[in-house]
């Protein structure tokens, strides 16, 4: 059973900057790509950033210039950097990481989230 767990979340000022990571365990294959979603309260969960299985990246047009979404295959993780950071994007963050098998097969396993509170 492939568990996602995030971590990297909490209270910054903003500008301020956070650094979220994304570990997926169970799993003898690797995440091979994924992406990062937030959900803020009465609003819709969004996309924010996506990395693909050959380190291709893509942004919502609101972080870019600010986040940036990376991996690191040998050790299962996903990280996001957030920089700059503003009170409207305090949200629930969660990973969806993808997990590509031997056989060829990819599934995305999300993972509780992690609360970050954009504050003074």
């Amino acid at each position: 059973q492939v568990q996602v767990v995030e971590s990297g979340g909490g209270l910054v000022q903003p500008g301020g900057s956070l650094r979220l990571s994304c570990v997926a365990s169970g799993t003898s294959d690797s995440i091979n790509g994924g992406g990062w979603y937030r959900h803020a309260p009465g609003k819709q969960r969004e996309l924010v950033a996506v990395i693909t299985s050959v380190g291709r990246t893509n942004y919502a047009d609101s972080v870019k210039g600010r986040f940036t979404i990376s991996r690191n295959i040998a050790k299962n993780l996903l990280y996001l950097q957030m920089n700059s950071l503003k009170p409207e994007e305090t949200a629930v963050y969660y990973c969806n990481a993808k997990v590509r098998y031997s056989d060829g097969t990819v599934s995305g396993y999300w993972g509780q989230g992690t609360q970050v509170t954009v504050s003074s």
